[in-house]
């Protein structure tokens, strides 16, 4: 997809991601991603499968789900119909920002991988906003004492499920990221993922060591939290470490090193995501050779070629090789319109 800064590329993808995970990399509200003056939104999508797909966003909050013309009882049933993975260069913030967006990002690919992790995460907020109400608001002695202990109870159950959950990604994601690492980066990257899990319990796949773990770090700080008002203990404070060659790559990796690692993250998350549905994802690359060296954009385009499906924007051709133009379709984009070629190059 071609064309100039400002006519609507990203949003097109932007789409398209939404409409396959639910969630926009850019922004957590849907009130941003509705157009200025309009009270609603509308993401419309055919699949190859012949399912057809609507995702309908109000200003005025709540959202509406539908396949081939049928409202689905939760948003969440619209999973699975299409599978994508995007990378832009917001996508930086995976290695520069907080550990929330690294977070977040995990919880995307589990999510592709088990459905089920959308109720477990649903579940967990809802305890997380009601716990940490309680903690602000207070009652007398034993009935704060005796509510909390119910809650953590709860949040233990569904926590270690998150939890563990998000291990067992990062287990299987680490040798396909350190992998691609060391291809993109000609072989000079050494990558390594840790899941920082407060409660982590080292070699442990059973739940109720997990459990049991996130039980007593609750305990334990259930002081420091009443003085606090908040909640500090739980998969919502954990961390996704990514080292580079032992180092921890948001302190002391490079811009290039930095952007291969994001690359990196995403297509383990395209191959794991392919591997276990047995069908891959679509690829989404918003204008990403913009941010790499010629000789990493041709190790990319070389990579994402091989059996897989992509949109892919930018404001020229010049990184396109001739391989590349003879299997891909060019779509022109100019103030949000578009006009498709219904031929390959």
């Amino acid at each position: 997809m071609i064309g100039a800064n400002g006519e609507g590329k990203s949003n097109l993808l932007e789409s398209v991601e939404l409409l396959g995970c639910l969630r926009s990399h850019r922004t957590a509200s849907d009130r941003d991603l509705i157009q200025h003056g309009q009270s609603s939104c509308q993401v419309r999508a055919s699949t190859g499968s012949g399912d057809q797909l609507a995702l309908h966003l109000r200003r005025s909050g709540g959202r509406m789900a539908q396949r081939n013309g049928k409202v689905l009882d939760r948003q969440l049933d619209l999973l699975g119909s299409l599978r994508c993975v995007g990378f832009s260069a917001l996508d930086l913030e995976l290695v520069r920002g907080e550990p929330a967006g690294r977070r977040q990002w995990l919880d995307r690919v589990v999510l592709q991988l088990e459905p089920v992790y959308g109720d477990l995460l649903s579940r967990y907020g809802r305890l997380l906003r009601q716990r940490s109400q309680l903690l602000r608001r207070g009652l007398g002695g034993g009935d704060l004492q005796g509510l909390l202990d119910a809650f953590d109870l709860q949040m233990a159950v569904i926590g270690t499920r998150l939890q563990r959950r998000r291990s067992r990604a990062i287990r299987r994601l680490e040798p396909l990221a350190a992998a691609w690492q060391a291809r993109l980066s000609g072989g000079r990257e050494c990558l390594e993922l840790e899941y920082q899990g407060g409660a982590q319990v080292g070699g442990e796949d059973a739940e109720d060591p997990w459990r049991e773990a996130l039980l007593a770090q609750l305990q334990q700080q259930r002081g420091e939290e009443q003085r606090l008002g908040q909640c500090t203990v739980g998969p919502h404070r954990d961390e996704l470490g990514l080292m580079l060659a032992g180092q921890g790559a948001r302190r002391y990796g490079s811009a290039g090193q930095q952007r291969t690692l994001v690359l990196a993250l995403k297509l383990a998350e395209l191959e794991l995501v392919g591997t276990v549905l047995g069908e891959p994802p679509l690829l989404l690359l918003d204008d990403v050779l913009a941010e790499l060296d010629p000789e990493r954009q041709q190790l990319l385009l070389e990579a994402v070629g091989e059996g897989h499906q992509c949109l892919v924007s930018a404001t020229h051709l010049g990184a396109f090789s001739g391989g590349w133009q003879a299997q891909s379709q060019l779509v022109h984009m100019r103030a949000g319109q578009i006009s498709v070629h219904n031929h390959l190059w």
